[in-house]
């Protein structure tokens, strides 16, 4: 909607009559009416004695001093409490000698300011102002927040607990009782929210097959450890949030851990890092096995699995005999590919069976090699955990045990 102009100079005001309405006078274009005027009456003089001046006239009331307004806003806002205090300070003494109004402005900041830098002072002189700066910096960067978690570092939550909603940790040394150690971290793809559903299926995915490249040993895994994860919500994925935070925790919802579970290239020696590498080919097959109840189920896929660990077996014995180990290693080691070389075998005839029973003959034999004596007798002298997982017999229940997690 446009407003039109408002009437120029040489426009009169009036464009006709209204119904009803008497003519108005009409005078010649830019002229006024020019008196005559009645003479203009004196009044007497004031209280002082001094002339009010002719009808018409008002005294002129004095500016109000720029600086008394300026004090009183920084002031109430606090956040200079001594700029306020001098501009107050200052105000007051221009209105004095100029006669200008805003002294209670100006008395209102100085007051108010000086309120302020009595509580600054007192703030600085606990460490509170620094705690506050402290706090908004991190909040800034994003420390202190679920998402703002890196690798190999530990926490608690606000609520002792790994489920749910959470919003803030607190960082603490993992030498310390946590809630949670983060083992990875990964970023989603950017787009639409794909819904918890998708999240939760992405993260399940990628934090079981990122934790051996923090915790390689899954021998020294306790059995109270398990894989939990932090997801973006809905309304954090809105603000930019598209991290996925891996981490382990304890089975019990309410249970704590004390002391890192990291054991990689940063805090195992050369020879270690190659067993546990060598090593880590068997683990990635033995956790392809089917999810069929019994072999009777899906023979077939079990005979394909049984034959992905036979490959996988010959990877391993490979990289163990191709690395230069120490003197006190070398003959546990030895001993170690030899039955590993027949636990092969027995997969690769497991691959081939023609029935259950025959799978289960070959099986049997395969793992008990796989956790022979060898086996412990190599991982002690290369001072790794010599306490090996339990896994379940294939077809029953197509998993892992409980009792420690591989």
């Amino acid at each position: 909607m446009s407003i039109p102009p408002p009437p120029g100079p040489q426009e009169p005001h009036a464009q006709g009559q209204y119904p009803g309405q008497q003519p108005a006078h009409q005078y010649p274009p830019g002229q006024y009416p020019q008196g005559p005027y009645p003479p203009r009456q004196q009044y007497p003089g004031g209280a002082w004695g001094q002339p009010y001046g002719t009808y018409g006239t008002y005294p002129r009331r004095p500016p109000v001093n720029g600086l008394a307004i300026a004090a009183f806003v920084l002031g109430v806002l606090c956040c200079v409490p001594v700029v306020g205090l001098v501009l107050g300070l200052i105000a007051l003494a221009r209105i004095r000698k100029r006669g200008e109004r805003g002294k209670g402005l100006a008395v209102a900041g100085s007051v108010l300011s000086s309120v302020g830098l009595a509580l600054w002072v007192l703030s600085l002189s606990t460490g509170a102002a620094a705690d506050f700066w402290d706090g908004f910096r991190d909040a800034a960067r994003g420390e202190g927040t679920a998402y703002a978690l890196e690798k190999g570092e530990c926490f608690t939550t606000p609520s002792g607990s790994l489920r749910g909603v959470t919003y803030d940790v607190d960082q603490v040394p993992c030498a310390r009782e946590h809630d949670g150690e983060v083992f990875a971290v990964f970023d989603l793809p950017g787009g639409v929210f794909p819904g918890d559903g998708e999240i939760t299926r992405i993260a399940d995915e990628r934090c079981y097959a990122l934790q051996d490249t923090y915790a390689m040993d899954r021998w020294a895994l306790p059995a109270d450890v398990d894989v939990y994860y932090l997801t973006p919500t809905s309304q954090s994925w809105r603000g930019g949030d598209r991290e996925v935070t891996c981490l382990f925790g304890n089975t019990d919802e309410r249970g704590t851990l004390t002391g890192s579970l990291r054991n990689d290239g940063t805090t195992l020696d050369p020879d270690q890092h190659a067993y546990l590498t060598a090593e880590f080919q068997l683990n990635l097959a033995m956790d392809e096995m089917p999810a069929a109840q019994t072999v009777g189920e899906d023979l077939a896929g079990y005979r394909t699995w049984a034959g992905r660990v036979s490959t996988a077996l010959d990877r391993e014995t490979g990289m163990l005999r191709g690395h230069s180990w120490p003197a006190t290693a070398e003959r546990p080691v030895a001993e170690l590919v030899e039955d590993l070389d027949t636990a092969r075998e027995e997969f690769g005839l497991a691959s081939e069976a023609a029935d259950s029973d025959t799978y289960y003959e070959h099986l049997d034999k395969a793992l008990l090699l796989i956790e022979a004596d060898s086996t412990v007798t190599a991982r002690e002298s290369l001072g790794l955990d010599s306490t090996p997982p339990v896994y379940e017999e294939a077809g029953d229940g197509g998993g892992e045990s409980p009792g420690k997690k591989v």
